[in-house]
């Protein structure tokens, strides 16, 4: 049986190899790095997560998201599997320490004997085999050229912002607190799993000021910066209203200060804990494209962190994407060249999980091709479904965008005699037409 051939060893080409081998399919995975480094990679590793340690919500009753997760899970999927084994906690999100999960994706990945990993750039995509493209935000400027080439038209891009990364030890505590908002999690830890640090009116006022007139990263000719609305750089929502960070990110609801717990804080900066060890925190929404020695300046400011240490400082770096309603089918094919699959975040789709799902599908349809078989996507009722309709069909193609998975991505759900449901009724219904959908999907394979 010929090989099926997947170029990038992130979250997305992760997954698909692993998928491909658990149908007994082998797999080649091709990874240029760290032959070939990038921007915002610090290791070799597959499936490094760059951006943040979070997979977001975990509720598969409430939220699409947290659904995506319960289906990937129900797929066997790698990615999944090794974030639970890794999990930090994060009240009612999902985030893991991220060096030692991509270390077990990998370490997983080797030990799996139809698993080839094979080091080195691609440049040229091949005209036969069974290949998955899934490059991710970071592909190299030759691949990139080599896709442009076959689909006809530029790639589009935006930027994606990287949050800056502190060191425990020295936040402090007389000023900071720990609890998650409104007290999530069930456990004692869960509900204090990030630590806040307070602001005033007058110290939220000063830091705005700050923010504006740091010194920022400067783009090349012919770029534009056009960010994905999920990810944007704390600055630019600074630029869109002095009040939308306290109204976003720093917004001070659903916490108490326990040194001052009579006192009502303005505005609110959070951090997440970035590692098992409880020796990094990440800043919560706090992407940036300041330049270095502003970070720590600005940052700085922040009561808490006035004597903060920063294992990493926050970044920009372009993330390229296709056009995919225009250039691929509902198996992830590109049209013009059916050979190749794409798979992740070069889809179109925004988040480590979502990557990583369109990663489980190619993954899955590669494989049913290299025995001879098709496999249609599972409806668009379920989370992963409405996520592979909306990128191969279901957006506009004029105004196409990187998306997360939401419920105004699933069909409606039928309403009652009593007529429009709420919130509350109407997520669980989605959610678990989505888990019966999903398990139909699963059983006719």
């Amino acid at each position: 049986m010929e090989p099926v051939h997947i170029i990038g060893a992130g979250l997305a080409g992760s997954e698909a190899a692993w998928q491909i081998a658990r149908a007994g399919v082998p797999v080649v995975l091709h990874e240029m790095r760290p032959t070939v480094e990038t921007f915002a990679h610090k290791s070799g590793d597959c499936a490094e997560m760059v951006c943040s340690n979070s997979f977001r919500s975990d509720d598969d009753v409430m939220n699409a998201v947290g659904q995506l997760h319960w289906e990937m899970r129900a797929a066997g999927g790698l990615i999944m599997a090794m974030a639970d084994k890794h999990k930090l906690p994060a009240g009612g999100a999902l985030a893991v320490d991220r060096e030692a999960f991509s270390a077990s994706v990998t370490a997983a990945l080797k030990a799996e004997p139809l698993i080839t990993i094979q080091p080195g750039e691609i440049t040229e995509l091949p005209t036969t085999g069974n290949w998955i493209v899934a490059t991710g935000p970071l592909t190299s400027d030759a691949l990139a050229g080599a896709i442009r080439g076959i689909t006809g038209s530029e790639a589009l891009a935006f930027f994606d912002a990287i949050a800056p990364i502190v060191h425990a030890d020295t936040i402090d505590m007389s000023i900071a607190w720990e609890q998650s908002r409104y007290d999530k999690g069930e456990t004692l830890e869960e509900q204090r799993a990030y630590i806040n640090c307070p602001m005033t009116k007058d110290e939220y006022e000063a830091f705005i000021d700050a923010l504006l007139a740091a010194d920022k990263t400067e783009f090349h000719e012919g770029e534009t910066a056009g960010y994905f609305d999920g990810c944007l750089p704390i600055e630019v929502m600074a630029e869109r209203g002095r009040e939308t960070l306290r109204f976003g990110p720093m917004k001070p609801v659903g916490l108490t200060n326990v040194h001052k717990p009579d006192g009502k804080a303005y505005a609110v900066v959070q951090l997440r804990r970035d590692n098992a060890l409880g020796t990094l925190y990440n800043i919560v929404g706090f992407q940036t494209k300041m330049k270095y020695g502003a970070q720590t300046q600005v940052f700085r400011m922040i009561p808490g962190l006035q004597d903060a240490s920063f294992a990493r400082l926050g970044g920009i770096h372009r993330n390229s994407f296709l056009n995919s309603p225009t250039l691929l089918d509902d198996r992830m094919r590109m049209k013009s060249q059916p050979n190749l699959r794409f798979a992740g975040q070069v889809t179109g789709v925004e988040g480590y999980v979502e990557s990583a799902a369109m990663g489980l599908l190619a993954g899955r349809m590669a494989a049913a091709q290299a025995k001879g078989q098709d496999l249609a996507p599972p409806a668009y009722t379920t989370s992963m479904g409405a996520l592979v309709n909306h990128i191969t069909g279901g957006a506009e193609a004029k105004t196409f965008q990187p998306m997360n998975v939401n419920f105004g991505l699933f069909p409606p759900v039928e309403e009652g005699r009593s007529g429009r449901r709420g919130r509350k009724d109407r997520y669980p219904a989605y959610t678990q037409r989505a888990k019966d959908d999903f398990n139909a999907w699963l059983a006719a394979q």
